[in-house]
């Protein structure tokens, strides 16, 4: 009976749908595309110039749907001191589109549907494994901190590590 109600507790949080993002989403963004919805937040600005340096605007603001799993500025901090700007030298276009894209998967997935699998195909080719840990759900090594932040063109869920593919 724990367990079920553990279970039970871990799905209600991780579909619970986020009200904020870094405290100024609101339902009324829904109209904004993945891309201004990151921008907007002001908690994903390395990773909106990583989308911008990788020339994926155009991609992630078309029809998708996508599911992106979102580094925060604070994910990307957590890399060796220049990983960062290396990636985001014109030399290194494909090396940073190929991080970017195991960042996203195709279509629409929300946590109660994430919670169910194992793996997912990303937009890279690769899959990553999802697991849980206790309460937690992880993408590779990655914590899943936010989730079904709703955007016009798909859903993000935010994480506290950058995944490599």
């Amino acid at each position: 009976m724990k367990t079920y109600i553990k279970t039970t507790i871990f799905i209600l949080l991780l579909s619970f749908p986020a009200l904020a993002l870094a405290g100024n989403y609101t339902h009324s963004k829904v109209s904004k595309d993945i891309v201004d919805t990151a921008s907007d937040a002001g908690t994903f600005n390395t990773l909106v110039a990583a989308i911008q340096a990788a020339d994926l605007v155009d991609t992630l603001k078309g029809s998708g749907p996508f599911t992106v799993f979102a580094p925060t500025d604070e994910a990307f901090a957590k890399l060796p001191a220049g990983t960062v700007d290396e990636l985001l030298k014109p030399e290194n276009k494909e090396k940073l589109q190929a991080i970017l894209t195991y960042h996203v998967v195709p279509g629409k997935v929300l946590a109660e549907d994430a919670v169910g699998l194992t793996s997912a195909k990303t937009v890279n080719g690769k899959d990553f494994k999802i697991t849980k840990s206790g309460t937690d759900l992880m993408i590779d090594n990655a914590k899943v901190i936010k989730t079904d932040i709703v955007a016009s063109n798909g859903v993000i869920h935010v994480i506290d590590q950058v995944i490599m593919p």
